[in-house]
């Protein structure tokens, strides 16, 4: 596309015509078929988390992440206090509809309302969750919330360079890779170079055709075996210029 040009033959970005923001992120739980999102609360999710948490082999989960692992029911409740009276970051717990029970969270987080951007940061996922339908389902009821119900334009993935789980996991969940930021943060007295990616409104309808065929119930065999992969079905979506398939 050639590029618009001003009165001075400088060239300059699309138009947004009549752009007045995105909304903040609401605190209405958001339900599906496998699990629900809602607010982090200390009283209700606590216990759950901690336990969840605590099922892991290891404390491999926590190694780029700024805080944990937590060795105290105690220690976590504290930590979870201060998630729940965070508004940036603002904390959701992930609630696995079979048990009642919440099994990990996640943040949304850099809120950019003005600018129509936020980030989805901080997941945190427990064995209980990882690699189940409500893992993915959870991000699928995010994006809906952003960018269906509360209009935002931009949708961001970051996490250390070095986090190939969490990079092949934004792959997966259809964000663009854009790039590296280097010496971008210290924590845990070590650099932090951040990749980043991203999901446009643009790119959002195809997507969530792909995610709304990959949760459908015939998409999993009596094992409970995916049939199709998501990732195969939005390689087949951009293999065809965004139409339907």
């Amino acid at each position: 596309m050639e590029p618009r040009l001003n009165a001075f033959a400088q060239p300059i970005g699309a138009p947004v015509p009549g752009w007045q923001g995105a909304q903040p992120p609401r605190r209405e739980p958001l339900a599906g078929r496998y699990c629900r999102i809602e607010p982090v609360d200390v009283e209700r999710h606590a216990a759950d988390l901690f336990e969840a948490y605590s099922s892991a082999a290891d404390s491999r989960d926590w190694t780029y992440l700024a805080v944990g692992p937590f060795d105290s029911l105690a220690a976590y409740r504290e930590h979870l206090t201060r998630m729940a009276a965070s508004a940036d970051p603002r904390h959701y717990a992930l609630i696995d509809l079979a048990t009642g029970k919440a099994v990990g969270t996640f943040a949304l987080m850099r809120i950019d309302s003005a600018n129509g951007v936020i980030e989805v940061g901080h997941v945190t996922y427990s064995p209980r969750v990882k690699r189940t339908r409500g893992a993915t389902e959870a991000m699928f009821l995010l994006m809906s919330e952003v960018f269906d119900t509360l209009g935002y334009r931009r949708f961001e993935w970051k996490c250390d360079s070095l986090n190939e789980p969490s990079r092949a996991a934004a792959l997966r969940y259809g964000f663009t890779f854009e790039g590296i930021f280097r010496q971008a943060i210290v924590y845990r007295e070590r650099n932090r170079d951040t990749a980043w990616f991203s999901i446009l409104d643009k790119e959002w309808p195809q997507l969530r055709a792909c995610y709304t065929r990959w949760l459908e119930a015939g998409n999993f065999d009596a094992q409970g075996q995916q049939v199709a992969r998501l990732a195969d079905l939005i390689a087949q979506q951009r293999a065809v210029g965004g139409k339907d398939v």
